[in-house]
C-alpha cells in the first residue's frame, strides 16, 4: 500500500542543491561519438537502478536526455515472485527497479549515474526510501558488466570521501540477475496520474530539480 503523507521532499537532500558530479577522464563523462553516424545510432546500452518506488525512478529518466526507454519492474529476486502483489511483502529479495536503455552518445552512465544521487533518490536511507519502508524499496545499483560496477563503487568511494552526505551511503551495488518488468498499470504512471497526492509530493518534485540542476541532460517530453 502507498502511504500518501507527504514527508520532506527528497531533493532537498541533496549538498546545498549541488549536483554531485562524477570525477572520471573527459573520455568517460562525454558522450561518445562515432565516426558512422549510422552505427552510433544504433548503440544501445542499459542500466538497472533502484531507489524507492519505481514511479519517481522512471519519470526521472524518461525526462533524461538519450534515454530511449525507462520501464519500471523487480530485481534481486526469482521469476515466480516478480508480481507487485508479492513484492510488496518485502520477502522476495526484489527491489522496485527501473531499466533504462539509453544511447551512449547522447549521454553515459556515469551521467545516469550522477542523476540517480543526486535528484532521483537518498542514498543513505536503508530499506525504505520516503514514505515508503521495506527492503523492496532499497537503494541498489544493479551492474550489468564490470565497468559499471567499478564506475559505481568509484563514486560511492567519491562521495563518502567528500562526505557529501550527512550520513553514510548504503547503496548496494551488485550485479543483475534479471530484470522482471512491472504490470502495465505501473508503466509511466507518474505521467499518467501528475494530481494523485504520492506523485505531486514525492515524484514530481524530482523531475523539476532534475531540470533545474542539470538543463543540458533534461527534455521536456517524457515519453520514452
Amino acid at each position: 500500500m502507498r502511504l500518501l503523507t507527504p514527508i520532506r521532499p527528497l531533493h532537498a537532500l541533496a549538498v546545498g542543491g549541488a549536483v554531485l558530479a562524477l570525477s572520471l577522464p573527459a573520455a568517460a563523462q562525454t558522450p561518445s561519438r562515432s565516426a558512422s553516424s549510422a552505427s552510433a545510432s544504433a548503440r544501445r546500452d542499459t542500466a538497472v537502478f533502484a531507489g524507492g518506488c519505481f514511479w519517481g525512478i522512471e519519470a526521472v529518466y524518461r525526462h533524461t536526455r538519450g534515454v530511449i526507454s525507462a520501464v519500471s519492474g523487480y530485481s534481486g529476486g526469482d521469476a515466480r515472485t516478480a508480481q507487485y502483489e508479492t513484492v510488496s511483502d518485502g520477502n522476495t529479495g526484489h527491489a522496485e527497479s527501473v531499466r533504462v536503455i539509453f544511447d551512449p552518445t547522447q549521454v553515459t552512465y556515469a551521467q545516469l549515474l550522477t542523476i540517480l544521487f543526486t535528484v532521483a533518490h537518498d542514498p543513505t536511507e536503508l530499506n525504505r526510501q520516503g514514505p515508503d519502508v521495506g527492503t523492496q524499496y532499497r537503494s541498489s545499483v544493479f551492474y550489468l558488466n564490470d565497468e559499471q560496477r567499478r564506475v559505481t563503487e568509484g563514486y560511492i568511494a567519491q562521495l563518502a570521501a567528500q562526505k557529501a552526505f550527512a550520513r553514510p551511503i548504503v547503496t548496494r551495488v551488485v550485479a543483475l540477475k534479471a530484470f522482471y518488468a512491472a504490470e502495465a498499470y505501473h508503466q509511466d504512471y507518474a505521467a499518467r496520474h501528475p494530481n494523485e497526492p504520492y506523485i505531486r509530493f514525492n515524484d514530481a518534485p524530482k523531475v523539476v530539480h532534475l531540470k533545474e540542476r542539470m538543463p543540458e541532460l533534461y527534455r521536456e517530453n517524457g515519453g520514452a
